[in-house]
């Protein structure tokens, strides 16, 4: 029977077919991230399987396994956790991961990933066509692959394919993305060899028709996939042009590839390719480019195309022939079958925060800012279970924390209230998403998933009520367990002095919309929420100064975000006087002792503190005598970021 979403996005879920094989639907899931979830010796976990389980859960046509390295030496490893496929010792898991897939309806894919320019991770160095310096620090030093090396290197491809079909997968794929071995070969900022495989556009895809030919030759009856740059994002470096990057689509079609997935930009690119600072659809050209140029060959793409409804409205316009998703899919796994019911109102968006990639560059198994279980799926204390004991919950705030654990203790069973002293659903939440310059309807997201599931769930809401001891006394008995999601707030001891009458606003008050903010703007502190909120108010115009301790902006911002608020500081004129200490507020402005020393003041018609927050734990101490349980969560036990606040929330739901 057809599901009601089913009729409103016909195209996504049609069946069709790929290499002569019958698929489900149109939606391919996409390797874009190893999980660092394996041993160091590139071994499958328990840890990796659960999360594989999932994924062959989301209800996709096609699934692609993360990106397994393929030379026992280990230059094509880029993290430390990566899976590796070099050996047959491997691959009894990969047989259970493929049977899952499998299992579930889908057709699996095994990607095979060397990682070239960012490989050798366990090694000091890495291999790559020209030794070409590395732009990023923490890659490891180049060394230039000889063709005895090239001949190898293709070598271990083919039977890392023909691995992957004796472990059951129905075909492979092989990767550019992100500036990898073959992103090397093809471009012209890497690759400066004078032999055959360097030069002409035609000789530095010599490396890539040699590696298709060979996967071909070994895999004859099974499908290969390419993931090719539709743009690298690289001009600043000297790398491919757009045109470039689509005669080596035309190449790998050339050589009877079976689908061309196009992805955008390399780890070095100094622009931002999938964050939420870049609106969906953005790409979409890429692949529309791709599909005109290759009619018969089946195109996948998903760069920025967050949403079931954008992907089905780009295959019925022939932009592509696979809607390819992974982040999205990170984030709520459920989404496909939630839009399948016609319930998308219900779904987790993936926010763009690249939580997953920060944590990926630190070494860290990856997470998700707004799925508090991925990478727990093995542990039986991440899930939603039925409570042992039914009981009455209130939890005071309305935030991501708060929510969160009324959220999952509803679905365990519990009866839960939440109060809130402010007249809308979000906490400290609901004033940065309303200064996000970047894509701010992904932040709102988050906002209206609480409300919906707020009201799907029954949670009862009492907004405008200031929850105290006096109110608790009136309650007393009424609940079994007090949660204190109450947040942060400022540390006004931390403020300077102020003189002549001159006033200090309260950051979040200004986002909420609180205060009028006129003329010049100074703002101290340059920690994430300064910064949201200098932005915001530069693109209105304002005159706006950051003032910051430290000697950087930044400090508590996730890494792959970082560069992002820093550039947004050069283009917004934003002026930032860091090292700085300020001594006090008055009439004139701000009086600072700036790094060097020396004594300024920086004019002012408005002054606002965005720096030291401390956790509101009032409520903690005073309830201890007065409910059965209390907890304090999310920034109410110290000051963090979004994802820590709904790992709190999810994890303290699931265990009451």
């Amino acid at each position: 029977m057809t599901r009601p979403g089913e009729s409103k996005l016909k195209t996504l879920f049609s069946p069709t077919t790929f290499a002569g094989r019958q698929i489900k639907n149109r939606v391919k899931y996409g390797a874009c991230c190893v999980s660092n979830y394996n041993t160091r010796d590139g071994f499958i976990t328990p840890r990796e399987l659960a999360r594989t389980r999932v994924i062959a859960e989301t209800g996709c046509g096609i699934i692609t396994n993360q990106g397994a390295y393929p030379d026992p030496l280990g230059e094509g490893k880029a993290y430390f956790r990566q899976v590796a496929i070099f050996d047959d010792k491997f691959l009894p898991q990969f047989e259970m991961i493929a049977r899952m897939i499998k299992d579930n309806g889908g057709m699996a894919i095994q990607q095979i990933l060397h990682a070239g320019r960012y490989g050798g991770i366990d090694l000091g160095y890495c291999i790559q066509p020209s030794i070409v310096p590395q732009t990023l620090p923490h890659f490891r030093a180049p060394r230039e692959i000889t063709k005895d090396q090239i001949r190898q290197t293709i070598k271990e491809h083919a039977e890392a394919a023909v691995r992957s079909i004796k472990a059951g997968f129905d075909g492979t794929e092989i990767t550019s993305f992100m500036g990898y071995l073959l992103a090397t070969f093809n471009s012209k900022f890497t690759n400066q060899r004078t032999d055959e495989y360097g030069g002409s556009v035609t000789n530095r895809g010599r490396f890539m028709r040699e590696l298709i030919d060979a996967i071909k030759q070994a895999t004859p009856d099974h499908p290969l996939i390419v993931r090719l740059n539709g743009t690298e994002l690289m001009d600043k470096w000297g790398g491919n042009t757009e045109d470039e990057c689509f005669e080596l689509m035309q190449q790998a079609a050339d050589c009877g590839v079976d689908m061309i997935s196009v992805t955008v930009g390399w780890q070095e690119a100094p622009e931002s390719s999938i964050g939420r600072d870049i609106p969906p659809g953005h790409w979409n050209y890429l692949a529309k480019r791709a599909k005109d140029l290759l009619p018969n060959v089946p195109i996948a793409f998903g760069q920025r195309l967050p949403n079931p409804a954008e992907a089905n409205a780009c295959l019925d316009g022939g932009v592509m022939d696979f809607w390819e998703v992974c982040r999205p899919l990170l984030a709520d796994p459920q989404m496909l079958h939630k839009a399948a019911d016609d319930r998308m109102d219900e779904v987790r968006r993936c926010v763009g925060s690249l939580n997953c990639l920060s944590r990926l560059f630190r070494d860290l198994p990856y997470t998700c800012t707004m799925n508090p279980a991925l990478g727990h799926e093995v542990e039986p204390e991440y899930n939603i279970t039925p409570a042992a004991v039914k009981k009455k919950i209130m939890v005071v705030g309305a935030g991501p924390a708060g929510m969160e654990c009324a959220i999952t203790a509803v679905q365990r069973g519990h009866e839960v209230t939440v109060f809130d002293r402010e007249a809308y659903i979000g906490g400290s939440l609901y004033g940065y998403a309303h200064n996000d310059i970047a894509n701010r309807d992904d932040m709102l997201s988050v906002l209206k998933y609480y409300e919906v599931m707020a009201k799907k769930l029954g949670i009862e809401v009492r907004l405008n009520t200031s929850v105290d001891p006096k109110l608790m006394r009136e309650m007393l008995h009424l609940y079994d367990v007090a949660v204190i999601a109450a947040g942060a707030r400022l540390d006004k001891t931390a403020n300077p002095k102020c003189e002549d009458g001159a006033i200090i606003l309260d950051a979040k008050a200004v986002a909420a919309g609180k205060h009028e903010v006129k003329g010049r703007v100074v703002v101290l502190g340059g920690g994430k929420v300064g910064l949201t909120l200098a932005e915001n108010l530069a693109t209105r115009k304002h005159e706006v100064t950051i003032v910051e301790a430290e000697k950087r902006l930044a400090g508590d911002v996730m890494p792959s975000w970082k560069w992002r608020h820093t550039s947004w500081v050069d283009e917004l004129e934003i002026t930032a006087v860091t090292g700085a200490k300020v001594t006090k507020v008055a009439a004139d402005g701000v009086h600072v002792v700036d790094s060097k020393g020396e004594a300024r003041v920086i004019a002012a018609d408005t002054v606002i503190a965005a720096h030291s927050a401390v956790p509101a734990q009032e409520l903690v101490h005073a309830f201890e005598w007065m409910v059965d349980e209390v907890h304090p969560v999310g920034d109410a036990v110290t000051p963090r970021g979004l994802g820590m606040a709904i790992q709190d929330g999810y994890r303290l739901g699931c265990r009451i």
